[in-house]
């Protein structure tokens, strides 16, 4: 048997033969529905998440009015509607600022209560949806190196199809960002978007955010709760740091994958209809082959993989993305017209990023705060970026690059380091000058295949050789299972 979770209610007024009808009627046609006698009483049921709230506008106490108020600054997505028979036009007035969704007197028709209430349910997805595609492009990918334009055309292919995600990066790279435009790029746009942080979820909790549970399906249960596949009904569910999901939960998770279906604590087999997104910091196949991860659940999310860039690996980057953030900064500090030093920018440029987009926007939003100056310079950066020792600097390439991309990174790096001298980078890269000035080349439209770009030169045999011929990797069996 397939269902779905049923809406949760609570009904707060002094007179419980007004509770008690109304909770039978509401029952009957498919609500969860609790019962407090007193604004205090509801106060503490409120600790606990409720769809919908019946409020009555006078107590014995005082007002309901205040604890709507209290429910709008806590929770804006409750519907709250309010109910009174001995209520004034200023009363609905008050009521309607502080943000009832609408207004019933006593005695309450139910007909006009369930339309209400349904119309609440639509109103409350429309709103909701509206946020997140807000949301989903409030930070766009910015950037004009290869490296980003590659990730931009893997979004928009992977975005329309509905096979599952696989995301790789570091810390900061924008993982979760990806995610969304992969979101905003599918079928399922209009639908929504739940993300989860596995990572930062305690491990006997994570089950229940993912599947929900039922009412007394444990001890401290006082309610139902909708999981995060629930909230991601037709949409798209983002598990970010999937790599951190305990084994009992990566079990349960891979049956929903297989089967299209879970169960919630203490409920009944539920269908799943969501893309699954999923997303980490770690090298899961090493995960899988030091027994810490799944080898089924892996190759059942990564049937698309995409790797976000770290940012040392595309400085040429960091000039947008700083002005972005500059501009960001100063506008919410009330900075208008403060730019970067060259220099400050210089040292922006250099810096190896380990916390990578993050770590700049960061760096960029405590400048702004803290420079006195028309301009930030040098001793307005964090001394990490300033202090940074340059020499003898490492390219980290990320798995799945392409070979080409890495030939040119490392060729760029060092013609920078050398001031552009094309001939002491052939030296220092051990090439051939002549296979510089053809990567270049090859830079500004299609290369010619990475057997034919960067090479290494045997001065013993005289000739060059490419690397395609004589490296041996270790294949990462993914490249069959896609």
């Amino acid at each position: 048997m397939i269902r779905r979770h049923m809406p949760t209610l609570l009904i707060v007024d002094d007179e419980a033969n007004i509770r008690s009808s109304l909770a039978s009627a509401l029952g009957r046609d498919g609500y969860q529905v609790d019962g407090a006698a007193s604004p205090a009483e509801a106060r503490g049921r409120l600790r606990e998440a409720y769809d919908f709230v019946l409020l009555d506008v006078m107590f014995p106490e005082g007002s309901g009015l205040d604890l709507l108020g209290e429910i709008m600054s806590a929770a804006p997505e409750t519907v709250v509607i309010m109910m009174s028979g001995h209520a004034t036009i200023d009363d609905a007035v008050k009521a309607t600022r502080l943000g009832a969704f609408d207004f019933l007197e006593k005695p309450v028709a139910l007909e006009r209560l369930l339309v209400l209430l349904r119309n609440a349910s639509r109103t409350q997805a429309l709103e909701a949806e509206t946020r997140r595609l807000k949301l989903a492009w409030a930070q766009p990918i910015l950037g004009r190196s290869q490296a980003i334009q590659h990730l931009l055309r893997e979004i928009e292919r992977a975005g329309t199809a509905s096979a599952r995600v696989l995301i790789q990066g570091e810390h900061g790279t924008g993982k979760e960002l990806v995610a969304r435009a992969l979101h905003a790029a599918s079928p399922r746009r209009d639908l929504p978007f739940v993300a989860v942080n596995c990572a930062a979820i305690p491990d006997d909790l994570i089950e229940s955010e993912l599947f929900g549970h039922e009412r007394g399906a444990f001890t401290g249960a006082a309610q139902a709760r909708r999981g995060r596949f629930e909230e991601a009904h037709g949409g798209t569910l983002f598990l970010d740091e999937v790599g951190d999901l305990p084994p009992p939960v990566q079990v349960k998770l891979l049956r929903v994958l297989q089967e299209g279906e879970y169960e919630p604590l203490g409920g009944r087999t539920t269908k799943a209809d969501v893309r699954v997104v999923a997303a980490t910091n770690k090298d899961l196949y090493r995960e899988v082959r030091e027994g810490r991860f799944r080898e089924d659940l892996y190759y059942r999310l990564n049937v698309i993989a995409v790797t976000c860039p770290p940012l040392r690996d595309r400085r040429e980057d960091v000039p947008l993305l700083a002005d972005h953030f500059l501009r960001l900064y100063a506008s919410k500090n009330g900075r208008d017209g403060i730019s970067l030093a060259p220099a400050a920018m210089d040292l922006l440029v250099d810096y190896s990023w380990p916390g990578n987009v993050r770590e700049l926007e960061n760096a960029i939003e405590r400048a702004v705060v803290l420079s006195k100056g028309a301009a930030i310079e040098p001793r307005d950066l964090p001394r990490s970026i300033v202090d940074e020792d340059r020499s003898g600097e490492v390219i980290t390439i990320s798995i799945g690059t392409p070979l080409e991309e890495v030939e040119r990174r490392v060729i760029k790096e060092t013609l920078r380091h050398t001031g552009g001298d094309k001939r002491l980078a052939a030296q220092l890269l051990g090439i051939a000058t002549r296979t510089i000035y053809r990567r270049l080349e090859d830079e500004s439209g299609e290369t010619s295949g990475a057997a034919e770009s960067l090479t290494e030169w045997h001065p013993e045999a005289g000739e060059e050789v490419s690397p395609a011929r004589s490296a041996q990797s270790d294949s990462d069996p993914t490249e069959n299972h896609e």
